[in-house]
């Protein structure tokens, strides 16, 4: 690969829309800059970033690439305001990462939908499409489905029967909807499945009775769910997916799961049925929860952690099983003094 073809934002995958004054991105960053006659083209990391494109630091431990960029304009931080060189314009907000979202979104908008249906799609006779919505190459929409205005259905995509789509989604390739309902603006990626059923089972001296999970999965508006993540319907009541929330790649939630508010859930957790986790819980990266917990507002998961008990909110746990976060610490210190005596 050629280094032209490394550009941030490439052409042969991204449109670019500019160029924009510095007063527009200032705006855009809900930021703060001096009045220059500077014109801005494009997005680019500090490092390789000049004279017409804006970058941002978040991040103070790259403070000394700060000092050496070259870049047009930089989203920073007040507090940093004074490391930017004197060739460099200075726009200034206490929240520098969010205003390079805005700008990179200015710089690159999202591909505007196209509307019709594919025709090789399949809609079911009593299906609901809006006519502003788009319908990809081999998708399907079943029997009493409903596609609101402005939302995008992938290619191979299947909306199963009596789901709703609220407007304005994004539905990735080969997604698979059942028994759920989706408010507005929610983005599901590639191979997701929602709604399917739920890992529930009776024993009996034969082997297992299926228990029918009767409930549906709810996801709220403004949600994410990243590429194979699962989500069960619920077995005696919905699963509920809280509006504003992140979840990653590879994730699975079981049946009657309830999350909060703006929660974020990192790639391959799984959470055990009928827990339910408060506004704004974060979970780190391969952690797990037993069922029917109750994780507080605000508590924190760190990766790998193994959750078997309640956690009120606010609260800090690592490790397996799950504890207090200075607990964790203490103990892997004294296990590190241990095997240094152990050696001396």
């Amino acid at each position: 690969m050629k280094m032209a073809d490394a550009v941030l934002g490439n052409a042969r995958f991204f449109s670019r829309s500019g160029p924009y004054s510095l007063a527009v991105v200032a705006k855009a960053a809900s930021g703060l800059a001096s009045s220059h006659d500077l014109l801005l083209e494009g997005v680019a990391p500090l490092q390789v970033a000049g004279p017409h494109e804006v970058s941002f630091l978040d991040n103070r431990h790259y403070a000394s690439t700060l000092e050496q960029t070259l870049a047009g304009a930089v989203i920073v931080h007040p507090d940093m305001q004074a490391r930017v060189p004197a060739a460099t314009v200075p726009i200034v907000t206490t929240e520098p990462y969010a205003g390079w979202a805005r700008v990179a979104a200015l710089f690159h908008p999202a591909p505007p939908v196209t509307p019709g249906i594919h025709p090789t799609a399949f809609v079911a006779e009593g299906a609901k499409v809006d006519p502003t919505a788009e319908v990809g190459p081999l998708s399907i929409i079943e029997t009493a489905a409903e596609i609101g205005a402005g939302c995008r259905i992938g290619a191979s995509a299947v909306v199963g029967s009596g789901v709703v789509v609220g407007r304005d989604c994004r539905i990735g390739a080969h997604v698979t909807l059942s028994h759920a309902l989706l408010g507005a603006r929610v983005c599901v990626h590639p191979g997701a499945r929602i709604g399917q059923e739920g890992f529930g089972f009776a024993s009996i001296k034969s082997g297992f009775l299926t228990v029918p999970q009767l409930g549906r999965a709810i996801i709220e508006d403004d949600v994410e769910v990243g590429a194979n993540t699962t989500i069960d319907r619920g077995s005696a009541r919905d699963t509920v997916i809280g509006a504003g929330s992140r979840l990653d790649n590879l994730v699975q939630i079981g049946h009657n799961v309830v999350l909060g508010r703006c929660c974020v859930i990192v790639a391959q957790v799984g959470i055990s049925g009928s827990t339910v986790l408060g506004d704004f819980v974060r979970v780190g990266g391969q952690a797990a929860m037993a069922g029917h917990l109750s994780i507080g507002q605000g508590a924190q998961i760190g990766a790998q952690a193994g959750v078997i008990s309640d956690l009120p909110s606010g609260a800090i746990v690592l490790g397996s099983p799950a504890q207090p976060k200075q607990d964790f610490l203490r103990q892997v210190a004294t296990l590190k003094q241990m095997v240094q005596r152990k050696k001396k």
